[in-house]
């Protein structure tokens, strides 16, 4: 994994990164342990589900406050990629709309920034109330999940270093 990632040089090069460059030198954001792990998860899958431009930089300068891995958080916001986003907004929206108790509007859906800014004002409310309670479910769970996988990691290393002492003794006692 290390090899994708960027070098501290690379970083320091940077010069569009501005005041958050030295921010980003901690080596503490780059490591892969369970809480920054976990917290990363949360905070890329929460920003995807947020409808608002610039998801990686929110991700990242999030996973830079809390002390959480940056790679992690910046790459689980392309779970909203061109492919996808219509799809999950789209359910984020009615989601919204049905714990607002409003009707789905019927809109007719186009790729242009006029028409985001002409229907904003009739699917705002639900869509955020919608994308930031998927988020928010998302980013649990993926902390759930992650942790759990974590352990079971974990756990199963313990069980093959116990099973592979036990099988020393033995060859040992056999001796």
């Amino acid at each position: 994994m290390k090899q994708y990632l960027p070098t501290k040089e690379t970083i320091r090069a940077q010069k569009s990164l501005g005041p958050v460059r030295d921010l980003l030198l901690e080596p503490e954001l780059w490591h892969f342990h369970r809480r920054a792990v976990s917290g990363a998860v949360f905070i890329g899958l929460f920003c995807a589900f947020l409808p608002v431009p610039m998801q990686m930089g929110l991700a990242g300068l999030l996973a830079v406050f809390t002390r959480c891995n940056v790679p992690i958080s910046v790459a689980l916001v392309w779970i909203t990629n061109p492919f996808t986003f219509a799809p999950i907004f789209f359910f984020a929206y009615k989601l919204g709309a049905w714990l607002l108790d409003m009707e789905v509007a019927k809109i007719e859906w186009e790729f242009s920034l006029s028409w985001f800014w002409s229907t904003m004002a009739a699917i705002g409310g639900p869509l955020l109330l919608g994308s930031v309670i998927c988020g928010w479910v998302s980013g649990l769970t993926g902390v759930v999940l992650s942790r759990w996988l974590w352990r079971r990691h974990i756990v199963r290393r313990w069980q093959r270093r116990r099973a592979l002492r036990a099988a020393r003794r033995a060859g040992r006692a056999s001796n």
